[in-house]
């Protein structure tokens, strides 16, 4: 096999909101770090014990505005991306090191502003539905066309 692949696929809750940062030329990135837990049984005491990885998340221009726009703390979300591991000097001269995944795909799995889509809205900003899909304009938004 002579190629490579670096792939990342992980379903988790947000830990914070969505920092943006914006450059010159009209470029930005969000960042936000993602949980992923697992849960399993201590065999020798029958305790249930759940362990949690923090994933450092980077999504850029528009994908950033949207995550932005639809996304707090404690909504879950899937993400697919790649590992990028990147260094640099830190203000003191020591070499600062991290691991992100930057985010290629994202799909929006529960969101709290989800539930202002059922509600009347009494604000002058109207909610927009994130589901681009027309053909199914009667289905729910969480409901699946099959």
């Amino acid at each position: 096999m002579n190629g490579t692949l670096n792939k990342v696929m992980l379903i988790g809750h947000l830990g914070d909101d969505v920092k943006m940062h914006y450059f010159d030329g009209g470029n930005c990135i969000g960042r936000f770090q993602l949980a992923t837990n697992e849960v399993y049984i201590n065999k020798t005491t029958n305790e249930k014990i759940t362990s949690t990885e923090w994933h450092n998340l980077v999504v850029r221009n528009k994908a950033a505005e949207i995550c932005e726009k639809y996304l707090s703390k404690g909504d879950k979300i899937f993400i697919e991306g790649r590992i990028k591991s990147r260094q640099w000097q830190a203000e003191d001269g020591t070499t600062k090191y991290t691991t992100e995944i930057q985010v290629t795909e994202f799909t929006f799995l529960t969101t709290k502003k989800e539930t202002t889509l059922h509600k009347p809205n009494t604000d002058s900003e109207s909610v927009k539905n994130t589901n681009f899909d027309t053909t199914n304009e009667d289905l729910p938004i969480n409901d699946l066309p099959f």
